[in-house]
Parts: C-alpha cells; sequence; structure tokens
C-alpha cells in the first residue's frame, strides 16, 4: 500500500522509467515464451532449444541491469525524514525498491503473454490472431506451468538484484576502531587507522586484464570461418563448436570493460584537468572525475554491447546480399533491440543521476558568477572527450574480436 501511495505522488519522469522497465520485460518475457514454444514444438531438437534459451540470458540480464538502475534513482525509495519512525528505515526501503520492480515487470510479462497467445492465435476474435503462428509454433499446445515459471524468473531476479543492491551498508570511518592510547604510553607509536574506502577507479588494472583475457580468449576459439546461423532466435555462430568460446570470451571482455570503465572516466577527466586549464577544461575534467563510478560502469556496458554488434554486422552482414537463411531474423532482432535499450536507458539514467547530484554545486557556482556559458562548454567538452575515448575503444574491441574469424 506504501509503495503506491508512493508511486501515485512520483514525478512523470519516474513513471516513464517505470513503463520502460515494464516493455523491456515484456520483449524478454516474450523472447522466453518463443523459446518454451520452440521446445515443445520440436521434442528431438533439444539442443537448439536450450542454446535458444541460453541466448535470452543476455536480454534477461540486460533487463535486470536497468531495473536495478531504475529502483536506485528511484525518489520513493531514498531515505526521507520521518520514515524510521514509522518503521521503514534503510532496509525496508530496499525491500520497498523490489516490491516496485517486481510489479512494473510483473506486468510487462503479462502484456508479453497476452502478445504472444494472440499472435499464435489462442486467443482469436483481432485482426492479428495468427498472424504469426508459424513462426510462433502456434500448431503445439503451450505448457502453462513451464510458461508462468519463465515468466516469473525475471520478476524474482529483479526484486533480489534491487534487494542486494540496495542493501544498506556500513561505512567503516576510519580511525574509528583504532584503541584509545593508554597514559603512561605517551612514546608508543600511535595505533594504525581503519582503512579508508578503495576509490572506484582502483579496478582499473584489474579491468585491463580481464579484458585482454577475453580478447586472447576469442582469438584462441576464434579460428573457425563464420557459420551459417539460424534465422529465428539463436544469434549467429550457434551452429559452430566455436561460438561457446566466442560467446565467453565476449562475456569476459564486457566484465574488463564494466571494471576498467569508472578508472577510464576517471583518467580522462584527469587528462583534461591536467596542465594549465582553462575555467571550461578544469571545470570538465573534475566533474568527469566526480562522476567516474557512476558514469563508468554503464559506459562500460554500453561499450560492450555496442562492440558485440558492430562484430556480428561485421561478421554476418555480408549474408545478406546472398540467398538462403538471413542470420538476423525477428526474434533476434528483438533480443538486440532489448539489450541496446536497455544499456542505453541505464546511461541516461546515471547521467540524470549525477546531474541531481551535483545541482547544489551548479547553484553554488552560478551565485558566485560563473556565466552559464562556462557550465554549458563543459558539458560539451565532457561530451566530446567521452566520445574521443570510448568510440575507438569501442572499434577496436569489435575489431580484435573479429580479427580471427575474417582472417580464416
Amino acid at each position: 500500500m506504501l509503495s503506491l501511495r508512493l508511486a501515485r505522488g512520483a514525478h512523470p519522469l519516474v513513471h516513464l522509467r517505470r513503463l520502460l522497465v515494464a516493455g523491456a520485460a515484456s520483449g524478454v518475457g516474450f523472447l522466453l515464451l518463443c523459446a518454451l514454444g520452440h521446445a515443445v514444438a520440436h521434442p528431438g531438437a533439444a539442443g537448439e532449444s536450450l542454446v535458444r534459451l541460453l541466448w535470452c540470458a543476455v536480454p534477461l540480464a540486460a533487463v535486470v541491469y536497468f531495473a536495478v538502475a531504475v529502483a536506485r534513482n528511484d525518489p520513493a525509495t531514498r531515505p526521507r525524514d520521518g520514515m524510521d519512525a514509522v518503521g521503514f528505515g534503510p532496509a525496508r526501503l530496499s525491500f520497498l525498491a523490489a516490491a516496485s520492480t517486481a510489479v512494473s515487470c510483473t506486468v510487462g510479462s503479462v502484456v508479453a503473454l497476452l502478445a504472444y497467445l494472440e499472435l499464435r492465435g489462442d486467443l482469436g476474435g483481432t485482426p492479428l490472431s495468427g498472424t504469426a503462428a508459424g513462426l510462433l509454433d502456434g500448431h503445439a499446445p503451450l505448457p502453462w506451468a513451464g510458461a508462468l515459471t519463465l515468466l516469473g524468473l525475471l520478476p524474482a531476479l529483479a526484486a533480489g538484484a534491487c534487494v542486494i543492491v540496495l542493501r544498506p551498508r556500513r561505512e567503516r570511518t576510519p580511525g574509528a576502531a583504532a584503541p584509545a592510547p593508554e597514559a603512561d604510553s605517551a612514546d608508543a607509536p600511535a595505533p594504525a587507522a581503519s582503512h579508508a574506502p578503495r576509490p572506484g577507479y582502483a579496478g582499473l588494472p584489474w579491468g585491463i586484464a580481464v579484458l585482454a583475457c577475453g580478447l586472447a580468449l576469442e582469438a584462441y576459439v576464434g579460428h573457425a570461418p563464420a557459420p551459417a546461423p539460424d534465422h529465428l532466435l539463436a544469434l549467429p555462430g550457434q551452429e559452430d563448436g566455436a561460438s561457446p568460446g566466442l560467446l565467453a570470451g565476449w562475456l569476459l571482455a564486457s566484465f574488463g570493460l564494466v571494471l576498467a570503465g569508472p578508472g577510464l572516466i576517471h583518467w580522462c577527466g584527469a587528462l583534461l584537468a591536467a596542465g594549465r586549464p582553462g575555467a571550461v577544461r578544469l571545470l570538465a575534467g573534475r566533474i568527469l572525475q566526480d562522476a567516474a563510478v557512476r558514469l563508468g560502469r554503464p559506459l562500460g556496458v554500453l561499450c560492450a554491447v555496442a562492440a558485440g554488434a558492430l562484430a556480428a554486422v561485421e561478421l554476418y552482414g555480408p549474408a545478406w546480399e546472398h540467398t538462403g537463411p538471413r542470420p538476423f531474423g525477428p526474434l533476434t532482432g528483438l533480443g538486440a533491440a532489448v539489450v541496446m535499450a536497455c544499456v542505453t536507458a541505464t546511461v541516461i539514467t546515471a547521467a540524470l543521476d549525477t546531474r541531481v547530484s551535483r545541482s547544489g554545486t551548479n547553484d553554488a557556482l552560478l551565485r558566485l558568477g560563473v556565466p552559464a556559458s562556462v557550465m554549458r562548454g563543459a558539458v560539451a567538452v565532457r561530451t566530446g572527450a567521452l566520445l574521443a575515448l570510448l568510440a575507438p575503444l569501442t572499434w577496436l574491441i569489435a575489431e580484435l574480436t573479429t580479427l580471427p574469424l575474417t582472417r580464416s
């Protein structure tokens, strides 16, 4: 009830984010139902059905990631004055965020089920009934137990991720655990402090190492020629034995980009502010350094997805010019659109959260007489610096991913 009351008074932008989560959840639910329908209609192709189901894990993870980002930036789940008095502290608020996320994902799953049944022709009575029965294996009955289990997977994972990510953490103050010195030990050395929290950019060496391992794995397993993929749901490369290794290498490289993202953004800002910068360059560099943790990981995920899309287009784009099965069918396109939309919306959400977090600083600068043109110039410089850093990096990773295949 409290979740519904808080949702009623939320900003329209917050409602838009929740609707986007529901829409992304409906896309993932539709893909899961398509994989289930294929498994029921083709019992002899269990391996292919399993691959189709496993490929749904990528858009599923993207939607969970986006849902957690929306829940983290939801004003209704932030601590407020007086909430502790009514029994809603930080821990309860994390469960409130999980409940709101589960409701949004459940609404999307219900929409996916209705759309799937309508396109298969199971509902009947509308112009769209049965229009995609052949593509969705409408001749086979749908097992309701399996369908409801798959549709309940996303709300459960998203709610669990919200509870884990948004749970309150105790921050140890440096020196708080140090014992007090005794009166007769004036010459004794001072006790060591408690360790300060590690900065977000400390994972840059680990991220580069993991990224290099992922690219090395792709180079090792990617010496076979690009296979002719299935044209429905499975992504390119499923019929070749090297494709699981290529997927594992891409996932490893993506994880490396996520780890290295905050460090890359931080040092990009440090380079902008290096030397004897002007007001615009100094402000842009300092803001990038401050927003490195918030923007680094979403931008790393976006670069990883963009690199994978560029690699897929480079490998299988020429197949469109020939006859035969198409490498990208409508369901593959739906999965790719869900992933790209989720990671892009996550970056936009993180950027808006960063803007809100420094609103006090911006107001202080304007009160001190800093012209608005300087603020706009800093935005342009930051955007240009990020594009100059991340666009070549994305292209380089895509080229290194496809290099072993294009040479064979």
